[in-house]
């Protein structure tokens, strides 16, 4: 069954090659020229496998379309857009995007962006025995089963996204171990040493808000100043 995807784009000509170039690779494409009418296709059918949204739309913006999807579902969304300015990458990131292509772009870089991101959900939904690991022992404590794709904190089911389970998946595999940001940029988004270091960044940030007992002064995720992150498990 072929994987629906919804393209975001208020270009015409963007939008129609994204769709030629995304269909011929099996993708089942919706197109929607503004936030408002993404928005519309989701309440209509739900949501897809995965989303490219710009930023510059006309009335609703992209940053508003991201945070809108995101109260009601964790679906992986690419942003493809012509700022490449620091603040609104990171903006867009903490609206909730898993990552950034900036314009102009190769067809070829979105295709890889997307099967990264197929790869890393169909990992998260792997069926075997829920095995799961206890972050933190205290009161409510924080559990993960990355078989089960899950995290709670006491009896509360945690809502993460499809990057921030994952980021989290990789340093619960290793805790107490210094995982720099270029190895989790490897292992969780799939790029080498182009990866952009900023995502880990935001992401980590993102992830702190909700597993983290006190996201200003974290102690399960920590950072190692100059080296990278570290999973304390407490």
């Amino acid at each position: 069954m072929a994987v629906r995807l919804v393209i975001v784009e208020d270009d015409d000509r963007v939008r129609a090659a994204l769709r030629l170039a995304l269909e011929d690779e099996g993708y089942d494409v919706v197109e929607a020229p503004s936030g408002e009418d993404a928005l519309a296709a989701l309440a209509a059918t739900g949501p897809p496998e995965v989303m490219i949204v710009d930023l510059m739309l006309g009335g609703m913006d992209g940053f508003s379309c991201i945070r809108q999807v995101r109260q009601t579902s964790d679906v992986p969304i690419i942003v493809v857009s012509a700022r490449v300015d620091t603040h609104d990458v990171v903006a867009a990131l903490e609206a909730g995007a898993d990552d950034y292509v900036t314009k102009p772009f190769q067809i070829k870089e979105i295709t890889a962006r997307l099967r990264a991101l197929r790869r890393r959900a169909a990992g998260s939904g792997q069926v075997g025995a829920p095995h799961e690991k206890v972050l933190d022992s205290g009161p409510d404590p924080l559990v993960l089963s990355a078989e089960g794709g899950t995290v709670r904190r006491g009896q509360e089911q945690l809502h993460l996204t499809l990057t921030e389970f994952r980021l989290l998946c990789e340093l619960a595999e290793e805790p107490g171990r210094v995982l720099s940001r270029q190895t989790l940029l490897s292992r969780v988004w799939d790029r080498g040493f182009f990866g952009d270091e900023r995502i880990v960044d935001v992401h980590v940030r993102r992830l702190r808000t909700k597993i983290e007992r006190n996201p200003s002064a974290p102690r399960t995720v920590v950072t190692v100043r100059g080296l990278g992150y570290r999973l304390d498990v407490r």
